[in-house]
């Protein structure tokens, strides 16, 4: 063998340990775990716990980005545009995942081709809530509704949201009910609307609602999950309440931009289903009414993201959601 060609050869043999050592050492700065939505909220509470976990997992402080506006896709935008470095990471929720590759009329990015799924984190299941007023079951809402048509409104956080879609998809699945829609902007003034009794019902999340059930001043009817919350085990499901089936929920999902290299995924995905057996992790979702993932695969995650696209992609068409 040539002297040039021994040095190429001792060259690529010194090159291949060193790579790997390279991709061991992820994480060696900070990582930006971008929220898509304004701070305090339910996404943001639940990011900003996912973050503290990650950096005593990862060795390297995780930070939370909030980058609000447009439904979400100003934050999943920003990451889809990041380098694919694992240093970026998204923190998807429903809107940017389930329904924007649908409501929008040219949505800016592609939910599965300009990602990298990581993690799931979590789901946090709905809720149908109505003033104290209203009938105290489901069906008896229902019945309500169809034999009133057109005389009752519900609320939600605004046209093309999860609240109003959880509500359109309820209206299908119970034969169909003929009710106003009042969207809002934002779900706090439409639950206080919905406790004056200036509307009679609306989908919202359990932790919003659960104090002011017990109080009295709205009534929680069902819970749209397959299985009772811990937190509250005397509420029924929306299936025991006599809708088959039906589930409504937002999500927590871990993302990277597209092709973000198989060891960085590895290691975020080794973290993360530590993160998922962590009982105080496992607590703190309980406490707010959250279901913790037991698969936190990005497999898993992959093929939760196309279900719930296509979930809700038939719900948004039916309702007539076209956000510009």
């Amino acid at each position: 063998m040539k002297r040039r060609d021994l040095l190429v050869a001792s060259l690529g043999t010194l090159a291949a340990p060193s790579i790997v050592r390279a991709q061991a050492k992820y994480p060696e700065k900070t990582i930006r775990l971008v929220v898509p939505f304004a701070p305090a909220g339910p996404t943001d509470i639940i990011g900003r716990k996912v973050a503290e976990k990650m950096t005593g997992l990862l060795g390297q402080t995780m930070i939370v980005d909030n980058k609000a506006g447009a439904a979400g896709s100003i934050g999943a935008v920003e990451v889809k545009n990041a380098k694919a470095d694992g240093y970026t990471l998204l923190f998807a929720p429903s809107s940017t995942h389930a329904v924007n590759p649908t409501a929008f009329v040219h949505p800016a990015y592609d939910a599965v081709k300009d990602f990298t799924p990581i993690s799931s984190i979590c789901v946090n299941p709905l809720v149908l809530v109505t003033h104290p007023s209203m009938p105290d079951s489901v069906m008896g809402l229902v019945d309500l509704m169809k034999k009133n048509p057109g005389k009752y409104s519900y609320a939600s956080s605004g046209n093309g949201s999860i609240l109003h879609l959880a509500t359109e998809y309820f209206k299908r699945e119970v034969g169909g009910i003929d009710v106003v829609h009042v969207p809002y902007k934002g779900s706090g003034p439409a639950l206080q609307d919905v406790m004056s009794d200036n509307v009679a019902w609306m989908f919202e999340t359990f932790s919003t609602t659960l104090q002011q059930h017990r109080a009295g001043k709205l009534r929680i009817l069902a819970y749209a999950h397959a299985k009772r919350a811990p937190i509250a085990p005397e509420i029924p499901t929306m299936i025991e309440a006599g809708v088959k089936g039906y589930e409504a929920y937002t999500f927590n999902l871990v993302l990277g931009p597209a092709n973000t290299p198989q060891p960085v995924v590895d290691v975020l995905d080794k973290a993360s289903r530590t993160l998922m057996k962590d009982p105080d992790m496992i607590k703190f979702l309980e406490d707010i009414a959250a279901v913790p993932a037991t698969d936190t695969s990005p497999e898993r995650t992959a093929k939760f993201i196309k279900d719930e696209i296509a979930k809700w992609a038939p719900v948004i068409k039916a309702a007539g959601v076209r956000i510009e």
